[in-house]
């Protein structure tokens, strides 16, 4: 069976909050680790719907510094500290985004018991900015009104499966299993080989999820994101209000939908929906004709990465 790799949608609206949507924020969980991208307002009562514990959130990634993926962050950061939090929380984000934090600290959050560490991202390099055992975090160069970047969270290559019932044919002891898994022949008793392609079974696929919001369509994207999953693309607007788009560089559902195409994505996720759509299923229809696997973000939605 796959380990966990699910995306938790706790805010999909754009700027203005509605009583639908409430601005970006959303939950990673890669094998039980959490990873936060973007903490707008509302982002810690969406979480309690989630069932996730707040002690395995260690990273969170903003992609820009407008209100609406930020403005979740001062709360954020002071609860944890409520509720004893003795670990680093570790904050991805533009530059820009320095002050913002340090005045949240100086203001609010002194005396913690957990230091909060900054990593500026340069939002002009597609890059790798964090990676453990399990996953990789590439940041993603996009196009808005100030510097902002995506992130794409790539699965790191599992070791392959143990065929239980061959380790018991050959009587194998439970030492040796680490050893054949990272790719070592058994010797028998007897000297006999047994490759230990037959000891086991191909590791599970790698997946990837890519999280794209805010931007205008751009040309290096899709190839950054080549063979992508998943991706979560923002469609601000319907394709009736293009030029409203483009002045505010946003995209529409079929521009979304063409970087899904173009990227040869596995799935494409909507999101960051105006506050003037009461029914998304416009903007859901838009992009369905360009392509078909495409769904829309909800609250409390959780979307298994395949």
């Amino acid at each position: 069976m796959a380990q966990k790799f699910d995306v938790h949608i706790l805010g999909c609206g754009s700027a203005l909050p509605t009583h639908k949507h409430l601005p970006s924020c959303q939950v990673v969980n890669v094998r039980d680790k959490l990873f936060m991208l973007d903490c707008g307002e509302g982002a810690q009562l969406s979480w309690r719907h989630t069932g996730l514990g707040w002690s395995r959130l260690g990273h969170v990634f903003i992609t820009h510094a407008h209100g609406d993926h930020v403005f979740g962050l001062p709360g954020l950061i002071s609860s944890m500290a409520l509720m004893g939090r003795t670990a680093p929380l570790h904050i991805y984000a533009p530059s820009s985004l320095r002050p913002f934090v340090q005045c949240v600290l100086a203001n609010f959050c002194v005396g913690m018991d957990y230091d909060v560490e900054f990593h500026a991202v340069d939002t002009m390099r597609h890059a790798l900015i964090y990676d453990d055992r399990s996953i990789e975090v590439w940041s993603l160069p996009l196009q808005h009104r100030v510097p902002c970047c995506g992130y794409l969270l790539k699965e790191k290559q599992g070791l392959p499966h143990i065929r239980r019932e061959m380790i018991d044919f050959y009587g194998i002891p439970t030492w040796a299993i680490n050893g054949i898994k990272a790719g070592q022949d058994w010797q028998t008793p007897d000297g006999q080989t047994v490759p230990c392609s037959r000891l086991t079974t191909p590791a599970d696929p790698v997946r990837s999820y890519a999280y794209c919001t805010d931007t205008m369509p751009t040309d290096a994207l899709p190839e950054m994101i080549r063979g992508v999953n998943l991706l979560y693309h923002e469609a601000t607007y319907a394709d009736a209000e293009c030029a409203m788009a483009k002045n505010y560089a946003h995209s529409t559902a079929s521009q979304a939908a063409l970087v899904a195409q173009r990227a040869e994505a596995g799935q494409l996720m909507l999101g960051h929906f105006s506050a003037r759509y009461d029914d998304e299923s416009q903007l859901l229809h838009e992009a369905q004709s360009i392509f078909p696997n495409t769904i829309l973000a909800s609250e409390r939605m959780c979307v298994a990465v395949r």
